[in-house]
C-alpha cells in the first residue's frame, strides 16, 4: 500500500497531524504499536476542554475523531525500519509489515529512564512525577522531594518550589548540584540531602517516605522525579537526519528536518516542554507543512 503520509507515533502529536491531514484529504497511514509513553499517568493536565482526563480516554476520543476521516488508516505495529525507496519511503515492521509512503512524519516520542531505586517505578505517575505545570497543582502545599540526579536539578527545584514551600532535594550521591546552589537552597530552607537513596516507601504507590543509605528515614507524601530522556525510535542510520540535544530529529518550529520528504514533530523532535498541547500544535504546524509540499508538487 503506498499513501501520501506514514505517521509514526499515535500520542497527541501524531493523532493531531493524522487529523489536519485527514481533513485536508490526505491519504494517512497512521503506525501506532498502543505504548503510549504516559500509560502510567493517572491524569493528564494543562490541555483546554481536557483537563483531568485519563490519557486511556484521551486516545479513544483522538482516534474516533481522527478515524472518522475516510482517508486516514490505522496500522497497529511498530515501525523498526524507515529506509528510502522511490519517491518516497519504505517503512518496515517485525513482523514484515510494510507501507510506502510519499512522505513520512515521525512523532514517536521519548522514552523515560528511572534510576533504579526500589519503590519508584510503583510510585512514578501515582504521587512521584516529572512535571509541575502537569501534576504540581495536586501536590501543591505537601511535603515533597525532589529526586535528581541530572544536571539542572537546580533549575527544577526553583520551579517546583512555586507550588510547595516544603522541599527536599535527594542527588542520590550525584553531584548534580554545585556548592553555590547547595548553599542558596539550604537559605531557602530546601534541605539538601546527598546520600544514596534505598528505596521509596509506599502503599500501593503513594509514597509515604524515602529511605536512605545511611538509615535516615525522610516522611514525604510526594515528589518528582527528573528521568533520563532517550528518542524511543532511531531512523537516524538509513535517513542521515540531523540530531537534536537528545539525540531526536532536529527540525524547525513547522516539522521540516532538512532531509527531503522527512518531518518530525513532538518529543521526537524537541525537548522541552513536554506537554500534551505543545506536542498536539507541533503536530498541527508539521501536518500543514506535509500538505504545503504536497501541493507544491502537484504544482510542477
Amino acid at each position: 500500500m503506498k499513501v501520501d503520509c506514514a505517521i509514526v507515533g499515535g500520542g497527541p502529536a501524531g493523532l493531531q497531524a493524522a487529523l489536519v491531514l485527514g481533513r485536508a484529504r490526505i491519504s494517512v497511514a497512521l503506525i501506532d504499536d498502543n505504548r503510549p509513553r504516559n500509560a502510567v499517568t493517572h491524569a493528564s493536565h494543562s490541555y483546554l476542554t481536557r483537563d483531568g482526563i485519563k490519557p486511556a480516554e484521551f486516545r479513544r476520543i483522538a482516534y474516533e475523531e481522527v478515524l472518522s476521516y475516510p482517508t486516514v488508516t490505522r496500522y497497529e505495529w511498530e515501525a523498526k525500519e524507515i529506509t528510502r525507496a522511490e519517491n518516497g519511503f519504505v517503512l518496515s515492521g517485525e513482523d514484515g509489515s510494510r507501507v510506502l509512503a510519499r512522505k513520512v512524519l515521525v512523532a514517536t516520542g521519548l522514552k523515560e529512564i528511572l534510576p533504579d531505586v526500589e519503590g519508584l517505578r510503583d510510585c512514578y505517575g501515582k504521587s512521584l512525577f516529572n512535571c509541575p505545570f502537569c501534576d504540581g497543582f495536586e501536590l501543591r502545599g505537601q511535603p515533597l522531594a525532589v529526586f535528581s540526579e541530572q544536571p539542572g536539578a537546580y533549575h527544577m527545584v526553583k520551579m517546583i518550589s512555586h507550588w510547595s514551600k516544603d522541599l527536599v532535594v535527594c542527588t542520590n550521591g550525584s553531584n548534580s548540584l554545585s556548592e553555590e546552589e547547595k548553599e542558596r537552597l539550604r537559605k531557602k530552607n530546601i534541605m539538601v540531602m546527598e546520600q544514596p537513596v534505598t528505596s521509596f516507601v509506599h502503599q500501593e504507590g503513594k509514597l509515604e517516605a524515602i529511605a536512605f543509605a545511611d538509615g535516615a528515614i525522610l516522611p514525604r507524601s510526594g515528589g518528582f522525579v527528573a528521568p533520563v530522556l532517550q528518542p524511543r525510535a532511531d531512523f537516524q542510520a538509513t535517513l542521515h537526519y540531523e540530531r537534536n540535544e537528545l539525540g531526536g530529529i532536529a527540525a524547525d518550529s513547522w516539522g521540516n528536518s532538512g532531509v527531503p520528504g522527512l518531518f518530525a514533530a513532538g518529543d521526537a523532535a524537541y525537548v522541552m516542554p513536554s506537554q500534551l498541547i505543545f506536542a498536539a500544535a507541533d503536530g498541527a504546524r508539521a501536518a500543514m507543512s506535509v500538505v504545503k509540499e504536497l501541493i507544491e508538487e502537484e504544482m510542477e
